[in-house]
């Protein structure tokens, strides 16, 4: 079984810069479709960024032009770097890479943004 594991959350200012990392357990993510979502308590996750397994990227509309996806196949891993960061942002941060017949997600990543 693949797993993927979620790093680099915490408590930021706001206007700060966090970089979430997401290591999969085996190298799945060039055939695979991977994204980030958040989620507040009580609400559906919402799709923040996500990256083709041939690398073309998406971007919420609240975040874009604020963070940035990207993907080292060759390490296993998908990261979100994420600047000038609002309250709004709080959230849990989960990582998320699917194909036909298959969809794995990540434990998640609690991130903060308060002053």
């Amino acid at each position: 079984q693949v797993q993927l594991v979620e790093s680099g959350g915490g408590l930021v200012q706001p206007g700060g810069s966090l970089t979430l990392s997401c290591v999969a357990s085996k190298n799945i993510f060039s055939t695979y479709a991977t994204s980030w979502y958040r989620q507040l308590p009580g609400r559906q996750r919402q799709l923040v960024a996500g990256i083709s397994s041939g690398g073309n990227s998406m971007y919420a509309d609240s975040v874009k032009g604020r963070l940035n996806i990207s993907r080292d196949n060759a390490k296993n891993t998908l990261y979100l770097q994420m600047n000038s960061l609002k309250p709004e942002d709080t959230a849990v941060y989960y990582c998320n890479a699917r194909r036909t017949g298959a969809e794995l997600w990540g434990q998640g990543t609690q991130v903060t943004v308060n002053s």
